[in-house]
C-alpha cells in the first residue's frame, strides 16, 4: 500500500473478526515498526505481544476490576481535556458519530458502560501489542518517540489488510496485565495497541473521523 494512501486510510477499528493474526506477521509488522525514529536514535519501545489465553484472562481480570468498582490506575497519567472549547467539541463530535451509529442513547447508563467495557477487552481483538518503556528513562521524550513508532504500527498493518486501534484501557490495571502477561515492573506501561482484521459488518468501524481544515491550524511565515 503506498504510503499516503495507508496514511488516509488508517483508522481506529472496533470490532475485529475472530480469525487469528500469525505471529510471524505480527512480528513483521514489529521489525518494520522498529524503523521509526527516536530521539538520538534510543529505540526506548518494547513491545509484548498477547494472545491466546493470556489475553482472556486479562481481559476477564480488567471487567472483575470494572465491576467491582475499582478505579483504573494507568501508570502514564494522562492531562486532563478541558471541559470546554474545541478539544471538547472534537471529542463529542465524535462521541455522536460513534454513539448514533451503535445506537446508544447518551442517558442509557447500561448501553455506555458496555460500550465502555469494549475498550477493557481490547475491541474483542484477537491479539493486542503492549507498549512499555524502562523506568530507567525520563517519562517525556521518549513517550515522544511512542508516538512514532505506534503509528507506525498502525501503518505496517495495513499492508497486511489488518486493522488496530490505539487504546489506553488495555494498560489501565497494570497488576492485571503483569499477572499474566509476565511484564517486569522495571518497565513503565505506556499503551496498547489491538490488532486483527477488521469486522467492516459492525456499524462503529464505518465512522470517519472529522479533521481540522490546514487553514484553521496552520501558520506560514516567510513564504510569499
Amino acid at each position: 500500500m503506498e504510503i499516503i494512501e495507508a496514511i488516509k486510510q488508517r483508522k481506529s477499528i472496533r470490532k475485529f473478526k475472530p480469525d487469528p493474526v500469525p505471529k510471524e506477521v505480527i512480528r513483521e509488522i514489529l521489525e518494520i515498526a522498529g524503523r521509526a525514529p527516536s530521539a538520538l536514535n534510543t529505540q526506548p519501545w518494547e513491545f509484548t505481544v498477547i494472545s491466546g489465553d493470556v489475553m482472556e484472562n486479562i481481559k476477564k481480570g480488567h471487567i472483575r476490576k470494572i465491576k467491582s468498582g475499582i478505579p483504573p490506575n494507568p501508570e502514564l497519567k494522562l492531562m486532563e481535556w478541558p471541559r470546554d472549547g474545541i478539544y471538547r467539541n472534537r471529542q463529542v463530535n465524535l462521541a455522536i458519530q460513534l454513539f448514533k451509529l451503535m445506537g446508544i442513547d447518551r442517558k442509557n447508563k447500561k448501553q455506555r458502560t458496555e460500550w465502555m467495557e469494549r475498550g477493557f477487552r481490547y475491541f474483542d481483538a484477537p491479539a493486542a501489542i503492549l507498549l512499555s518503556l524502562d523506568r530507567s528513562l525520563s517519562e517525556a521524550a521518549p513517550v515522544l518517540d511512542m508516538g512514532a513508532v505506534m503509528q507506525s504500527i498502525c501503518l505496517a498493518a495495513l499492508h497486511f489488510n489488518l486493522g488496530t486501534c490505539i487504546e489506553n484501557q488495555g494498560v489501565m490495571y497494570p497488576d492485571v496485565v503483569r499477572k499474566w502477561a509476565d511484564i517486569p515492573k522495571s518497565r513503565f506501561l505506556v499503551v496498547s495497541i489491538a490488532i486483527g482484521f477488521p469486522d467492516w459488518n459492525f456499524p462503529a468501524n464505518s465512522v470517519e473521523s472529522e479533521r481540522e481544515s490546514i487553514d484553521s491550524i496552520a501558520n506560514w511565515c516567510g513564504f510569499a
